[in-house]
């Protein structure tokens, strides 16, 4: 291999990890407040919903931006897996892009709501909004390890239009609302105090177990979707890896369901929650690298030309740091409890 094909080689697994860092950022600084705006349909007192909103008030928006970052990466560095991905899951996508616009939407005009009707019906959009976003996006990764029909001689989309919807995908959308609402309320448990903060470490214990479940069930499933899923994880040295990932999954659930219990602690459980959700998208890189379409398109293969990748880079290694840093200030600044008398309105 000569150093040039080593360095296009290198260029593409940085990208591969580029994108995979920005979704797994994206998940789980927008998982919470995704979770949040559903545990709002549970709360019926406007103070309590207030203070909910306000928990996240200053940085929602700006968690979105890495959505933004690994869809558009995905788009530059690896175009025809954006080729192949998008026709394949547009109906899922574009219900969560509208998903997510309505629910930024009700966020800024509940509070210009008088009451009533209208506050009612703005919160009914933060929650349906909310909900939807986090179905679809599910459903979408669900959709994409099961597999994606694909015509390799015309590098385009050979499936129907509801390939997306499948048992399988419904299960692993479900499974992302739950563990989304785990996040919110954990979240919650953090930064609220009271009454509230007592109902949400209730509400984390029975949503910890749902999602451990779902965890168990979708892990057991994926290796039977396609062959080679099954080869990776049960193949040689790699069934001791699978066994490591399972135990470390229920070590950390162990931890985080005695963080909330026992120990009653106020930010153990959301890092553990964060730290449940990062072991699983581990998992997830484990099954599917290096197939950014499962199992049929390697990153190699849908690599943009080198050139690109380099030019692309310069501006990553910038605007990545850029990010990271306003979005640390932003949770430094707004740090510690909400206070219930002051916030977004």
């Amino acid at each position: 291999m000569s150093l040039v094909e080593g360095f296009s080689f290198d260029l593409t697994v940085i990208w591969a990890f580029v994108i995979a860092f920005a979704v797994l950022v994206y998940v789980i600084l927008d998982g919470f407040d995704l979770g949040l705006g559903m545990l709002f349909a549970l709360e019926r007192k406007r103070g309590d919903r207030d203070v909910m909103m306000n928990s996240v008030a200053p940085v929602w928006d700006g968690n979105e931006t890495w959505l933004v970052l690994g869809g558009g990466g995905l788009m530059a560095a690896f175009p025809l897996a954006y080729a192949l991905i998008l026709p394949a899951l547009y109906m899922p996508i574009i219900l969560m892009l509208l998903a997510l616009i309505f629910r930024g939407v009700a966020f800024e005009f509940r509070w210009r709501a008088g009451g009533g009707v209208s506050r009612g019906a703005w919160d009914a959009a933060f929650i349906g909004g909310s909900a939807l976003a986090s179905l679809c996006q599910g459903i979408a990764l669900g959709a994409l390890l099961q597999g994606i029909e694909i015509d390799k001689a015309a590098r385009s989309y050979a499936g129907g239009w509801w390939d997306w919807l499948t048992p399988f995908s419904l299960t692993v959308g479900v499974a992302v609302m739950v563990g989304y609402m785990l996040l919110g309320a954990t979240w919650l448990v953090m930064k609220t105090s009271g009454e509230l903060q007592e109902r949400m470490r209730t509400r984390a214990w029975p949503l910890g177990v749902v999602t451990v479940v779902f965890i168990g069930v979708i892990s057991l499933w994926t290796p039977f979707l396609q062959e080679g899923y099954y080869a990776r994880w049960f193949g040689g040295w790699h069934i001791g890896l699978a066994a490591g990932v399972g135990l470390a999954v229920l070590a950390i659930a162990a931890l985080m369901f005695r963080s909330l219990t026992i120990h009653r602690h106020e930010y153990w459980p959301f890092a553990l929650a964060l730290a449940l959700f990062t072991l699983c998208f581990v998992g997830l890189g484990v099954s599917m690298f290096p197939y950014v379409v499962p199992t049929e398109i390697t990153i190699w293969e849908a690599a943009a030309p080198k050139l690109s990748q380099q030019f692309l880079l310069v501006g990553a290694v910038f605007l990545i740091p850029i990010i990271l840093g306003y979005t640390a200030y932003a949770y430094w600044v707004f740090r510690g409890k909400v206070d219930p008398d002051s916030g977004y309105h």
